[in-house]
């Protein structure tokens, strides 16, 4: 394979920050689109993503490389690298697939919650999260983000402000955009950034993006030697399920009084 290094210079959305530099699930959608555009030539829909994450991507110029995709009869796959000042700060794969004729098979129906109308607006501490604000998130259970709860689980409708279609980076994104599930059960925040994220892709996309509320839900599966196992689910509105995914995090001793940086 061939390696080819954009020409595009990117630079993340300072709105998009979060607690240690930019939202990863931002960075991870950002890496799809342009391996889709550049070196997967968006011929078909992608089926999965993964992104390992290097170091905290900062607000310097993002160049993307990669190799020419591997095509065999029904997919394709590329390998990327996201360098930031010459140095690789996230790498990872992204396979593609046509959709085809097929059983049907979904043991992951929406959950049984309030619809948006019916939820609450919460507001994440900015200090936090900046990027919440490009966010109208509304919890969907009595589970909240530090809140000492019993069980590592968070679950609400989330919609982007600026309007955009859920395709699937914004279901990428999405996929990162709740707090770290285990939020749930402590009542005081710490950095958990994740180290890597596998967002996989439903066969929803294969007949456009979908529109307006998403419903997330994120819980912690295993957590233990200063690591943590999320796994968080994307459906919309209409319950079609879009994304799954599992991340690994680190979980960061807890920061000094005041402080929101590690």
């Amino acid at each position: 394979m061939t390696a080819t290094t954009t020409d595009t210079e990117i630079r993340v959305d300072p709105r998009w920050w979060s607690w240690e530099g930019a939202h990863g699930g931002h960075v991870a959608a950002l890496a799809l689109t342009a391996v889709r555009d550049r070196f997967a030539g968006g011929a078909h829909p992608v089926r999965t993503l993964t992104t390992h994450y290097l170091a905290p991507v900062d607000d310097s110029p993002l160049h993307f490389s990669g190799a020419a995709p591997a095509v065999g009869r029904r997919t394709a796959s590329c390998v990327f690298t996201g360098h930031q000042n010459g140095v690789p700060v996230i790498h990872g794969s992204a396979l593609f697939g046509a959709g085809r004729p097929g059983p049907s098979y979904d043991e992951s129906p929406l959950p049984g919650v309030p619809g948006p109308r019916d939820c609450r607006r919460l507001d994440l501490p900015a200090g936090l999260s900046p990027f919440a604000r490009q966010l109208e998130i509304r919890p969907a259970t009595d589970d909240l983000p530090l809140a000492g709860g019993d069980k590592a689980e968070l679950t609400a409708w989330v919609r982007f402000l600026d309007g955009r279609a859920l395709d699937a980076p914004a279901a990428v994104t999405l996929t990162d955009v709740l707090p770290p599930a285990l939020y749930a059960r402590w009542r005081t925040p710490r950095p958990v950034p994740t180290a890597e994220l596998t967002v996989h892709l439903t066969d929803a996309f294969d007949d456009g993006t979908h529109e307006g509320w998403a419903l997330v839900r994120i819980r912690t599966e295993r957590a233990g030697g200063g690591w943590a196992v999320d796994d968080s689910a994307v459906w919309a509105a209409d319950g079609r399920l879009l994304a799954l995914a599992r991340q690994a995090r680190v979980v960061r001793a807890q920061p000094a009084a005041g402080s929101v940086n590690s």
